[in-house]
């Protein structure tokens, strides 16, 4: 499969910050704990209202600056202060709030494999959708190239430690959600690497 399909390729920079992708800084994150390898990719989806796609909404709350009057939701959440690493938009176009290499807030209370506290130790990607409904193919594709950065970047990240944020909260959490076709994003993830490989741009 030609490269002319995967046409986004993200370097991630010595700060772990993606290039190529607009950067909106957070505050919420911290640094990560001594001796926790990034070693776990979580996916998410949000929307601002509920349900309701565009708009800076998203942006708005993970910056601490959501507007409580703007909706009756916000009010319920205008002061939680959560963050993800990054946001990947309906059209495919990403949004980093969080350097990798530091503590983004998006896990909550979370177990992945028996390791609690999924935060420490891993990359946490929103993708503004719902849990019922279908994801753009755009964001599949953004999405599977990040990860193919991610993984070049921190090898302990394989495909079997890409998961949803339901997986690692259940009863809690359910997002990505059933809308969110795992085998479409495994299949354009593997055919994106099959392709960054036979254009040399992995070892």
């Amino acid at each position: 499969m030609s490269t002319e399909l995967f046409p986004k390729h993200y370097p991630i920079d010595a700060s772990g910050w993606l290039e190529g992708v607009r950067h909106c800084p957070s505050p919420n994150f911290g640094q990560r704990p001594s001796g926790s390898a990034i070693s776990l990719l979580v996916v998410h989806n949000i929307s601002l209202p509920p349900g309701q796609f565009g708009g800076d909404h998203i942006e708005q709350f993970f910056c601490n600056s959501l507007d409580a009057g703007k909706h009756p939701y916000f009010e319920e959440i205008a002061e939680m202060k959560v963050s993800a690493h990054a946001l990947i938009r309906r059209n495919g176009d990403c949004v980093q709030f969080v350097s990798f290499l530091d503590r983004a807030w998006h896990a909550g209370r979370s177990c992945f494999d028996g390791m609690e506290e999924c935060n420490d130790f891993s990359i946490g990607i929103e993708l503004e959708g719902a849990d019922d409904v279908p994801f753009e193919i755009a964001q599949y594709t953004t999405l599977a190239a990040i990860c193919r950065a991610v993984m070049q970047r921190w090898p302990a990240i394989s495909r079997s430690r890409i998961t949803g944020h339901s997986d690692i909260a259940p009863g809690r959490k359910t997002d990505p959600g059933p809308a969110f076709d795992w085998a479409l994003f495994l299949r354009t993830l593997d055919d994106h690497i099959d392709a960054s490989q036979r254009e040399g741009l992995t070892p």
